[in-house]
């Protein structure tokens, strides 16, 4: 087996339902139902014709799946995070994988965000080892964090004083 430090595909095949399997360097195999995308994402529309969608292949030498006709590319990485994530075992890894793709963050800043090392972020984002609870939490609040300033955040609650420079 071959490690695999990006994702990076062997093999791509288009499945009905407007699913994905999907084949990476390092042996794994994964299933990945893009349905919802397609529907959600404008960009991906077209891929919703069953002839358009079956012309999935492998491009830049299988860094990305295209389809030539709409002129559409999607990464392995981007793939295969969303492959774990719909294909973990629990809420808490599915929670973490997703935040990972959503924040788009490296190694060290995700590490940094939470709390946590960056080690710990490498393991957790293979999707081979089960994400503690606290950290799936952690995601969700940085989320919200990121959604309203850290300082409003302090004064809805009344529990600390904020004077700010003028």
């Amino acid at each position: 087996m071959l490690p695999m430090k990006r994702p990076r595909l062997t093999a791509v095949k288009a499945l009905p339902g407007y699913c994905l399997a999907l084949t990476f360097i390092d042996g794994q195999q994964l299933t990945l139902n893009l349905s919802r995308d397609l529907y959600t994402y404008p960009g991906l529309r077209p891929l919703l014709e069953a002839h358009v969608f079956e012309g999935a292949a492998l491009g830049d030498d299988g860094w990305t799946v295209e389809w030539d006709e709409p002129d559409i590319q999607i990464g392995a990485d981007t793939l295969y995070l969303d492959a774990l994530s719909q294909n973990a075992m629990d809420e808490n890894t599915r929670i973490f994988i997703n935040w990972r793709a959503r924040s788009g963050l490296p190694l060290n800043k995700a590490a940094e965000a939470l709390g946590v090392s960056a080690r710990s972020i490498s393991r957790y984002s293979s999707g081979r080892e089960a994400v503690p609870r606290s950290l799936a939490l952690a995601c969700l609040g940085w989320d919200s964090l990121q959604q309203r300033s850290p300082l409003a955040a302090a004064e809805e609650t009344g529990r600390y004083t904020v004077t700010r420079k003028p």
